[in-house]
C-alpha cells in the first residue's frame, strides 16, 4: 500500500484551496457562460479592455479569484479590499495610488468583496473614480445588487451573475486536489458523492473538507457515508432568512402550490424549514393562499391554513410543522380560484370611480319617523321568506347600472355557484321584465 504522504511538505502555510488557485481564466470551473472567449469576461480579457462589473454569486465560486485573473489579463494593478473591514479613509488611500499609477500609463483594479456591506454613502464615493477611469472597480456580493446597491452605482457596472458550481465542477476540483496532494481521498465512491452533495455547490467549502479528509489517520479502508458525517459536521444550508433566498424559496413554494405540485411544495417547504425559516411566516402565507389563489373553489382550504397556524402555535416545532405540511398539500391539491380576488379589485375600482352614491331607498333601515318619510325601507323584500329564497331586488345605487365583478371558474365548489348565479340570473330577468 501506498505510503501516506504529509500534505503540507512544500508549503506549510498555505490551505489547499489557496494552493489550487487557477492562474489561468480558463482553469476556473462551472462559470463558462462568464469565461468562454465568447461570453462577457472571456471577450474582455482577450481585448484587455475590462469594464466596472458587480460578480453577484453564492460563496465559493470564484469571484475573487476571477477578479485577480482579470486584473492579471489587462496588466492592472489588484487591489483587493473587504467592505467588511475596510472604510472610506482606506479607499480613499487606493484611489490616490490609483491616480499615481495611472500618471505613469498604468490602471488598477479595484476588487471590493461583500460589497453590499457599504453603505450609500460609502458606495457614492467610488463614482468619480469609476467615471473618469482612475479605477475599474469589481464588486463581490453574495445579496441582490437591485436590494443592496444603489442606482448610481448599478448604473456605472455590469452585473454578472455567477452559478453555484455543480457536480462536474466540484468533481474537477476534487481531482484537481488528489493531483496535486498525489493520493485519493479516503472515500468510497458514495461518501464521495456525498461529500460533493455537502458542498452545496461551494468549492471552497469543498476543498477545505477534503483538506481534512486528508489528514485522517490511514486505516486501509476508505470511509463511508457514515464514516464521513462522523467525521464531518453536515453543512447548514445557505439561507438567509431576511434577503435573497428567503424570498426565492417562498416565492418558489408559493408558485407550486399554485401549479398544484404537491412533491415540489413540500421540498421548498422542507428547504425552508431547514434553512432556519420561521414557521408561523409559513403559516401566514398559507392563509394569504388560500384566500388569494383557491378562493371560492375550496372554501374548507382556508380553514385547513388557519388549523396549520393554530395547531403549529400549540404544538411547536418539530411537531407542529407536519400540521403545516399538510395544509401546503391541502392547497397544492386544492382546486384553484382567483375570482374573488379579481372580483374584489374590480369592486374597488367602481367604488373609486362613483365615488358617494347612496344605497338605494328599499335597502336602508328606517330607525325614526322621518326615515320612513323619506321611504328608507320602504318595499324591501326579504329573500329567505320568498318562495325561491331569491327576490330578484336591485341592491346597487339607484343611479347606477349593475355590474358583474365576481365572475367564478369552473372549477371545484366554484362550480355550483356558477350553476347557482345563472339560475339567480334568470330569475332576477323575469322578475324585472314583469314590474
Amino acid at each position: 500500500m501506498e505510503p501516506t504522504l504529509p500534505l503540507f511538505d512544500e508549503e506549510p502555510a498555505r490551505p489547499l484551496a489557496d494552493r489550487l488557485r487557477p492562474t489561468r481564466l480558463e482553469d476556473v470551473v462551472g462559470q463558462d457562460h462568464l469565461l468562454a472567449p465568447d461570453a462577457p469576461l472571456g471577450r474582455m480579457a482577450a481585448q484587455r479592455r475590462l469594464s466596472s462589473a458587480i460578480l453577484w454569486g453564492p460563496p465559493g465560486v470564484g469571484k475573487t479569484t476571477i477578479a485577480r485573473l482579470l486584473a492579471d489579463s489587462g496588466d492592472l494593478a489588484f487591489e483587493p479590499v473587504s467592505a467588511t473591514f475596510s472604510g472610506v479613509a482606506e479607499l480613499r488611500k487606493i484611489f490616490t495610488a490609483a491616480q499615481s499609477r495611472r500618471g505613469i500609463g498604468r490602471g488598477t483594479l479595484l476588487f471590493v468583496d461583500e460589497i453590499h456591506r457599504f453603505n450609500r454613502a460609502q458606495q457614492d464615493s467610488f463614482l468619480p473614480y469609476v467615471e473618469d477611469g482612475t479605477i475599474t472597480l469589481v464588486g463581490a456580493t453574495t445579496e441582490n445588487p437591485s436590494f443592496e446597491l444603489n442606482g448610481a452605482l448599478l448604473s456605472r457596472t455590469q452585473v454578472l451573475v455567477l452559478k453555484r458550481l455543480d457536480e462536474a465542477a466540484l468533481t474537477t476540483l476534487l481531482d484537481r486536489a488528489e493531483h496535486l496532494t498525489g493520493h485519493r481521498l479516503p472515500l468510497d465512491d458514495d461518501a464521495r458523492r456525498a461529500l460533493i452533495a455537502m458542498a452545496d455547490g461551494d468549492g471552497r467549502y469543498l476543498l477545505n473538507t477534503a483538506e481534512q479528509l486528508q489528514t485522517l489517520p490511514d486505516t486501509g479502508t476508505p470511509l463511508d457515508t457514515t464514516a464521513l458525517a462522523h467525521h464531518i459536521q453536515q453543512r447548514a444550508p445557505l439561507y438567509d432568512k431576511t434577503q435573497e433566498g428567503h424570498y426565492n424559496l417562498i416565492s418558489a413554494l408559493h408558485k407550486s402550490m399554485r401549479g398544484s405540485d404537491p412533491d415540489a411544495a413540500l421540498y421548498w417547504l422542507a428547504r425552508m424549514l431547514d434553512g432556519g425559516e420561521d414557521p408561523l411566516f409559513i403559516a401566514r402565507r398559507l392563509v394569504r393562499f388560500a384566500n388569494e389563489d383557491v378562493g371560492m373553489a375550496d372554501p374548507h382550504a382556508v380553514q385547513q391554513a388557519l388549523a396549520a397556524w393554530d395547531v403549529y402555535e400549540r404544538l411547536g416545532s418539530p411537531e407542529g410543522e407536519l400540521a403545516i405540511a399538510q395544509a401546503v398539500v391541502h392547497l397544492a391539491t386544492a382546486p384553484k380560484s382567483i375570482a374573488v380576488y379579481r372580483g374584489f379589485n374590480a369592486a374597488h375600482r367602481a367604488a373609486r370611480r362613483t365615488g358617494s352614491l347612496m344605497p338605494p331607498a328599499h335597502i336602508l333601515n328606517a330607525p325614526t319617523r322621518l326615515m320612513k318619510n323619506l321611504g328608507y325601507g320602504k318595499d324591501y323584500q326579504y329573500d329567505p321568506d320568498t318562495p325561491d329564497g331569491f327576490s330578484g331586488a336591485d341592491y346597487f345605487p339607484d343611479t347606477m347600472d349593475r355590474e358583474t365583478y365576481y365572475q367564478p371558474t369552473r372549477n371545484g365548489y366554484e362550480a355550483q355557484i356558477t350553476e347557482r348565479l345563472r339560475q339567480w340570473g334568470a330569475l332576477r330577468a323575469r322578475r324585472q321584465n314583469n314590474t
